[in-house]
C-alpha cells in the first residue's frame, strides 16, 4: 500500500507500520527529517510544505495520515498559568482545509490527527486520550493500552521511554518534539483499520466485477 505520512516529525504515528508499505513522509524541518530518515530508512522523505505536498500529490496514495501543528489548538492556549509564554494567536485553520480536502476528493483513507482542542471542533472527530482523529472509517474505542504520561520531573526521559526513541543532546525543543508524537500503537491499530477496509473494499471489487 501506498502510504503518505505528512508532518511527519520523528515517526510516532509510523513505528510500528512495518516495512512491507511504501512510505513517503513529508517534514519541513530539515533536521526532524534527517532524524526520521535515519530511523526509518527505507521510506522516502521529503522536506516540504505538507500542505502544499498533500494538495499536489494526494492522488498517488492509497492512505494518507497528516498531523498538523497543534499549539495553536491546543488547550494550553486558554490556560491562565501559560499566559506569559504563549501570545494569543489564530487557531491555524490548514487543519480543517485538509479534513474537508480529504473528505471531498481524496479516493482512499485517511487520518487527520491532532490535540484535543480548546472549543468544540469546527468539525466532529474521534475524541482518544488527548488526541482527536478525523477519519473517514469508524475507529475502535481503545486505540492502545498504554499508558503516556506527560507533564511532571523527568518528563523527557519517560517520554523517550513511551515512544522508543532516545534523543540526542543539542536537539532544540525535544521534549515538545517528544510531546507531539502519536503513541505507536494508537498508529499501527488505525492503520490496521484502515488497512482491514480497503482490503475489504478490494475483495468486494473482485467479486462483482
Amino acid at each position: 500500500m501506498k502510504i503518505l505520512n505528512l508532518y511527519a516529525c520523528l515517526g510516532g504515528n509510523r513505528y510500528k507500520w512495518g516495512e512491507e508499505h511504501q512510505i513517503t513522509a513529508v517534514e519541513l524541518d530539515p533536521e526532524l527529517a534527517r532524524m526520521y530518515q535515519e530511523r526509518f530508512p527505507n521510506d522516502t522523505v521529503i522536506v516540504a510544505d505538507a500542505h502544499q505536498y498533500l494538495l499536489d500529490h494526494y492522488k498517488e496514495y492509497d492512505f494518507v495520515w497528516s498531523s498538523p501543528p497543534c499549539p495553536t489548538h491546543s488547550r494550553i492556549q486558554t490556560s491562565l498559568k501559560d499566559r506569559e509564554l504563549f501570545k494569543p494567536c489564530y487557531p491555524d485553520m490548514k487543519l480543517y482545509e485538509e479534513i474537508l480536502f480529504l473528505e471531498q476528493f481524496f479516493n482512499g483513507k485517511y487520518c487527520v490527527e491532532n490535540v484535543i482542542p480548546y472549543y468544540t471542533p469546527l468539525i466532529p472527530g474521534h475524541k482518544r486520550d488527548r488526541h482527536i482523529y478525523w477519519t473517514n472509517f469508524n475507529l475502535p474505542k481503545v486505540l492502545s493500552t498504554r499508558s503516556e504520561s506527560i507533564g511532571g520531573l523527568n518528563e523527557h526521559k519517560r517520554l523517550e521511554k513511551f515512544h522508543d526513541y532516545k534523543c540526542k543532546a543539542g536537539i532544540g525543543g525535544y521534549r515538545d518534539v517528544l510531546r507531539n508524537l502519536v503513541d505507536y500503537e494508537a498508529g499501527k491499530t488505525i492503520l490496521d483499520t484502515a488497512m482491514g477496509i480497503i482490503k475489504s473494499q478490494n475483495v468486494n471489487q473482485s467479486v462483482l466485477f
